[in-house]
């Protein structure tokens, strides 16, 4: 008698019971896969977390951090829900070795796929420092100082090193290496103004156009008048005239910082090395930063035969070739100034000198 086929209790053959539970169980398992992959693609690209302010999630990511810890600074910082799911997504995508350091602001409800897109692109947040026009280079260093998101320090370089501008900075970023830039453009400036710069100026080194630059700087306000203002020292220099420039003196008596009153006759009297109502040429150093555009007026100045200025009432000035007419302005300033009763300087850089 041939033996019996193997029987389960349903009836069908044990083996076929056995493949179908196998199919069974494989069914399950791809339909958890399935679920498991929609769910990560569906957390990938579906809406992040709120931020906290309504407007962005700001994080920092550690200089030499790995995958695993960048993703959990994402989660912990509340950029992302699933650090898992982040890490994963790096890995697929072979973004894992791209993801740079440095401070993220993530708008609110970003997805997994934004953010990771973000840090494999670097796209990291960009502070400003400003250093304004014709303030000191103890000044500049005292706003590196103040910006919060700079660390270390920076020495106080040479009056005049400085190119006043906005700067893009991150955070982290050394407070020497910001002042190395600001050096750096001022030096690569200056060198292509000086390229370019008349050849018949009295000027002589680089050095002195700073230092002429400075002073340009801190006579006026007004942008379109520097070019003027410098030929008139240019004009001075030619002729051997001393400068007679009323910033000058205030440096040397406070190295820049605002004297917070008018120039009293003692001090355009008393001798230091900065006072140009007692010295000839120019004085020994800079006095300010001077920017882009005082630079360049030194360089080229404008074409005059003037030698005086004095204030126009209006925030400018107004310009004279001879003594007597500069005598007639300043008698007409100060008219308007005793009808102000205001303790504006009665001359912007000329105080009616002796001819």
């Amino acid at each position: 008698m041939s033996p019996r086929r193997a029987y389960g209790r349903a009836g069908l053959p044990l083996r076929r019971r056995l493949a179908i539970a196998a199919g069974s169980g494989f069914a399950v398992l791809s339909l958890a896969a399935i679920l498991a992959a929609l769910w990560g693609l569906w957390v990938f690209n579906g809406p992040g977390p709120a931020a906290t302010d309504g407007r962005q999630t700001t994080v920092v990511l550690r200089k030499g951090a790995g995958l695993s810890e960048i993703a959990g600074a994402l989660e912990q910082g509340g950029a992302i829900r699933s650090a898992s799911v982040f890490a994963a997504a790096a890995q697929i995508s072979g973004a894992a070795r791209q993801l740079k350091p440095g401070e993220y602001a993530f708008s609110s409800r970003a997805s997994i796929g934004q953010v990771l897109e973000k840090v494999r692109r670097g796209l990291i947040v960009r502070h400003r420092v400003t250093i304004p026009e014709g303030i000191t280079s103890e000044m500049a260093v005292e706003i590196l100082m103040a910006n919060p998101v700079l660390q270390g320090s920076a020495p106080v370089p040479a009056e005049g090193a400085v190119l006043p501008e906005t700067y893009d900075v991150v955070r982290g970023e050394d407070r020497a290496d910001v002042l190395k830039r600001m050096i750096d453009a001022r030096d690569a400036l200056l060198s292509d103004l000086w390229a370019k710069r008349r050849k018949d100026l009295p000027i002589t080194t680089v050095d002195e156009a700073v230092i002429l630059a400075s002073i340009v700087e801190k006579e006026t306000a007004v942008p379109a008048e520097r070019p003027h203002i410098a030929s008139v020292f240019v004009n001075r220099l030619r002729q051997g005239m001393r400068l007679e420039s009323d910033p000058t003196i205030i440096y040397g008596l406070t190295r820049g910082k605002p004297l917070g009153r008018g120039l009293r006759q003692s001090e355009l009297d008393q001798p230091n090395a900065w006072n140009t109502y007692q010295i000839n040429g120019l004085p020994p150093t800079a006095i300010a930063n001077p920017g882009r555009a005082a630079l360049a007026a030194v360089l080229d100045p404008a074409v005059s035969n003037d030698l005086y200025f004095v204030a126009d009432g209006a925030g400018g000035h107004v310009f004279a070739a001879t003594y007597e007419q500069h005598l007639r302005n300043v008698a007409r300033w100060r008219r308007i100034e005793q009808d102000r009763k205001a303790g504006e300087p009665a001359v912007g850089g000329q105080r009616a000198p002796a001819p």
